[in-house]
């Protein structure tokens, strides 16, 4: 469209929310004319349930395309070549939802399954209606039989499961389609690990990471506590190999969100993350981490969950820089990195602080950190937990010129 600014535009013509020329002009059952782009992202992205005009609530989601307008519209585009105005090409109407169904009935058949998937993953990328419309006839019932399936091993090019895993994860599925997933079944987690382990696409993964965070945020207030305990060994692995890929940032921050996420809700499942060899992997992260501050903050936020578990801290010190790259963050990165810090420091001493370990600790400087934070202005529970860690071993730190003499006069020669 060109410059409209010397030419009046018929305010019927502007879309309520965009302010500009209607491009696919839908009414809602409130009887308010839209663009679609802006009343689907108005409805679909950020989650609204009334009209933006009138504010009723909206039982009925369905856009009626308003023909009429349309026509005027491309009309009036026709009458004013010489303003700039370009006439405006007749808008693919949306999927129906029959057509949809007809393709996903073709998933089941071995040679119609990779073109139904190839349309149905155009439809998905068409428009929100085309989104709604594929979950409303079932669509995930049958990409999940093509998942389940797939015993295609070819690794030169796009599968039925890399397919799949597309539309999956771009039909942006209702947080109620979300929390389906774990409902209908237990094994829909396993079932992504397993593509996880088949497909050699970043790009198939990465959507695998970003669903299952996506399906485990849903599910986050649900009594789903079994789900989340029961997750196997083979699950972490794969999430770790993402990790050391470093497929893409997104990826990377996503897979770091969804460990986060199950680790909190179990200690089951800490103990299988490190057990995956996950800390040091987030140990040699945080040696590259320094220009990033929201990566930090997520690997030690993890790093201090997995130290809430024997396992986890023993992998901590199984590794050269553990401890040392740890302390190195307080102070620089941000106050919750700082904290998440202090907060493994104090699990490492309180729960595996041998000799060697307090020595260590003397050595690399982390005693230098903690009597740091106890000078500095930071949050009162940092420093609760930095004064227990300089009062249980001050007497071996006691010959260290950082002590503060309240410390060490506190115990008994």
């Amino acid at each position: 469209m060109g410059d409209l600014k010397n030419i009046e535009v018929p305010p019927f013509f502007v879309c309520p929310i965009s302010l500009e020329l209607m491009k696919d002009p839908v009414t809602l059952p409130t009887g308010i004319t839209y663009d679609r782009n802006s009343i689907e992202k108005w409805l679909y992205t950020k989650k609204n349930n009334t009209c933006p005009v009138t504010k009723q609530v909206l039982t009925d989601l369905d856009l009626t395309p308003n023909h009429t307008v349309r026509r005027l519209i491309q009309s009036w585009c026709t009458l004013n070549p010489s303003s700039g105005v370009e006439r405006l090409p007749t808008p693919r109407l949306p999927a129906s939802k029959s057509d949809i169904l007809k393709l996903l009935k073709g998933l089941k058949h071995p040679n119609l399954q990779m073109k139904c998937l190839k349309r149905l993953k155009d439809i998905v990328m068409e428009s929100e209606t085309n989104k709604r419309s594929m979950e409303a006839v079932g669509a995930v019932n049958y990409l999940t039989y093509v998942l389940h399936n797939d015993n295609n091993n070819n690794t030169t090019s796009s599968s039925p499961l890399d397919e799949a895993i597309t539309i999956l994860y771009h039909m942006h599925l209702s947080q109620t389609g979300l929390q389906g997933l774990l409902l209908k079944t237990g094994e829909f987690v396993e079932m992504l690990t397993r593509v996880m382990q088949r497909s050699n696409s970043y790009e198939t993964r990465t959507y695998v990471v970003m669903l299952l965070k996506s399906i485990f945020e849903a599910t986050e207030n649900m009594q789903m506590q079994v789900t989340r305990a029961s997750l196997k060994p083979d699950f972490f692995i794969e999430l770790v190999k993402v990790l050391t890929d470093q497929i893409s940032q997104k990826a990377t921050k996503s897979t770091l969100k969804l460990l986060i996420n199950v680790c909190n809700s179990s200690g089951k499942n800490r103990i299988r993350a490190a057990e995956a060899e996950t800390v040091s992997t987030l140990i040699d992260m945080l040696l590259n981490s320094d220009n990033d501050k929201r990566m930090s903050e997520m690997v030690l936020t993890l790093l201090d969950q997995l130290c809430q578990c024997a396992e986890g801290r023993s992998e901590l010190l199984k590794h050269g820089a553990g401890l040392a790259v740890v302390s190195k963050k307080i102070f620089r990165v941000s106050q919750v990195a700082s904290d998440r810090a202090v907060r493994i420091v104090h699990s490492v001493a309180k729960f595996s602080g041998n000799g060697g370990v307090v020595a260590e600790m003397l050595q690399i400087g982390v005693v230098g950190k903690l009597c740091l934070v106890l000078q500095v202005d930071c949050g009162g529970k940092m420093k609760e937990k930095a004064m227990e860690v300089l009062k249980m071993h001050a007497r071996v730190w006691k010959n260290s010129s950082c002590i503060p003499y309240t410390l060490i006069s506190s115990y008994p020669s």
